[in-house]
């Protein structure tokens, strides 16, 4: 990935990758006024954030397992912590 958004969609990925974030707080976190910006949009367009529903928290994105590979490829932190059950 070389294009401007790659720097974002790293921050992205490594800020979603410790558990899965409910949807309103990754559009909290992560919303912008600039069209241009849809880094969490195009991290879930290139297949490295799918949608789930979690008990008790019910919509939530979380990483792919080519995310994890993509963090891991860019010497960012893939790790991932189980979900509070």
């Amino acid at each position: 990935m070389t294009d401007t958004l790659a720097p974002l969609i790293l921050d992205f990925l490594e800020w979603l990758a410790p558990a899965p974030r409910s949807y309103g707080e990754v559009v909290e976190a992560w919303r912008t006024s600039c069209p241009r910006l849809t880094v969490w949009e195009d991290a879930a367009d290139r297949g490295f954030v799918i949608r789930r529903r979690v008990p008790a928290r019910g919509l939530c994105l979380d990483l792919t397992p080519l995310a994890r590979r993509f963090l891991a490829e860019h010497g960012r932190s893939p790790v991932a912590v189980a979900p509070a059950s």
